[in-house]
């Protein structure tokens, strides 16, 4: 369990799991709809069944190329720990649990399942065609919040949506940041990256642009719901958040990229989630 929890580099959830909530409570708590613990429980084992079956096939995927790449050459697969095949049995395993989970929710969730699976694990090919591989990353955390709503209500909804083009935004802005470390190597591997096709200055300044229409989105839910003082605290902090990894990290120094990309943006997303959460349990 432990290295498969290390191949899904499983505490990497704390990113779009607090959204997933969000997308829920919102739900829960604008709707007519009541809270159902089952519901809640389906939704999270949704979330980890898609998040393992992505990056376990990412790793599979990727297995060559990691193993040419010093920063990765410790990853599970080309360091032996798991076999390529077994990584591939693990993703299909979980595949399936997450399109069964979603039997047991409602219909809209079922028949969109195999369009979520196809997104989280269509973005592990990506780099080897379009430097945009990092947005397809984006859009695929994006559904949490979407698809969270959905599991309680089964229908779209406006307010959602703003959750998830701001994570898509700040998603895709976070990876151009941390592939700021494989410059080199994607341009001799002919992979594509955004750090690898505009250099680190310009992918430093599209990251920033897309953190700003991050911090757009984050605020439009303020507009088309009713909220607190403590959403408004939440959505301080996270821009500060994003501010802050921006100030970290510099074309000529690399040095805190993992720390930026880690312990920064896992603090935003959780921060702000627990910030919405009692927000929506105060104006009730």
């Amino acid at each position: 369990m432990k290295k498969y929890l290390s191949l899904v580099t499983f505490t990497h959830t704390i990113f779009a799991m607090p959204f997933a909530f969000i997308g829920f409570f919102l739900a829960v708590t604008t709707t007519n709809h009541t809270f159902e613990w089952q519901k809640l429980l389906m939704m999270v084992l949704c979330m980890v069944f898609a998040r393992n079956s992505a990056m376990a096939f990412n790793r599979y995927l990727d297995r060559d190329i990691d193993a040419k790449n010093p920063r990765t050459q410790q990853r599970d697969i080309p360091a032996g720990r798991i076999s390529a095949r077994n990584a591939l049995v693990f993703t299909l395993a979980n595949c399936a649990l997450f399109i069964g989970t979603t039997w047991f929710i409602n219909p809209l969730c079922f028949y969109l399942s195999p369009v979520a699976l196809l997104v989280v694990l269509g973005y592990s090919a990506t780099k080897r065609f379009t430097a945009l591989c990092h947005m397809v990353l984006g859009l695929g955390l994006s559904l949490a919040p979407i698809g969270a709503y959905l599991v309680v209500t089964g229908a779209f909804a406006l307010t959602p949506i703003f959750f998830s083009l701001s994570v898509l935004c700040w998603v895709s802005g976070f990876d151009i940041i941390y592939a700021l470390q494989d410059e080199d190597f994607d341009r001799s591997q002919s992979l594509h990256s955004i750090p690898a096709y505009l250099g680190k200055v310009r992918a430093l300044n599209l990251s920033t642009l897309l953190h700003v229409f991050s911090a757009i989105f984050i605020m439009m839910p303020a507009v088309v719901t009713h909220v607190g003082f403590l959403y408004y605290i939440g959505i301080a902090f996270f821009c500060a958040m994003l501010i802050y990894q921006h100030l970290l990290v510099k074309p000529t120094d690399l040095s805190r990229v993992n720390f930026a990309f880690m312990t920064t943006n896992g603090i935003a997303s959780v921060v702000f989630a627990v910030l919405f959460l009692l927000d929506r349990v105060w104006i009730r």
